[in-house]
């Protein structure tokens, strides 16, 4: 299992639209990818799991990944939170 630190720095957080882009990168993998923010927790695969974080501009969510890809997805997510989301 690897499991990082990110801040969330796009404008207006994971909202639904950064949230798709997330679960759609997330697909991609086999390996079981869990975010959590504060004590609260979700699949990352699941739009409505992550919207429900509430994870606002300038949180810190940690994500833990587990499975054969694990290594490759943690390079995705990681470039993908390091680039807004697309967004900006």
């Amino acid at each position: 299992m690897v499991e990082f630190k990110s801040r969330v720095n796009n404008k207006i957080g994971l909202h639904l639209r950064a949230a798709g882009e997330f679960v759609k990168l997330a697909a991609k993998f086999s390996s079981k990818i869990t975010v959590i923010k504060n004590a609260r927790s979700a699949n990352g695969k699941s739009i409505l799991g992550l919207a429900s974080l509430a994870v606002g501009r300038g949180s810190t969510i940690i994500i833990q990944i587990e499975g054969e890809d694990e290594v490759e997805a943690r390079r995705a997510i990681e470039e993908l939170i390091n680039d807004n989301f697309y967004e900006e």
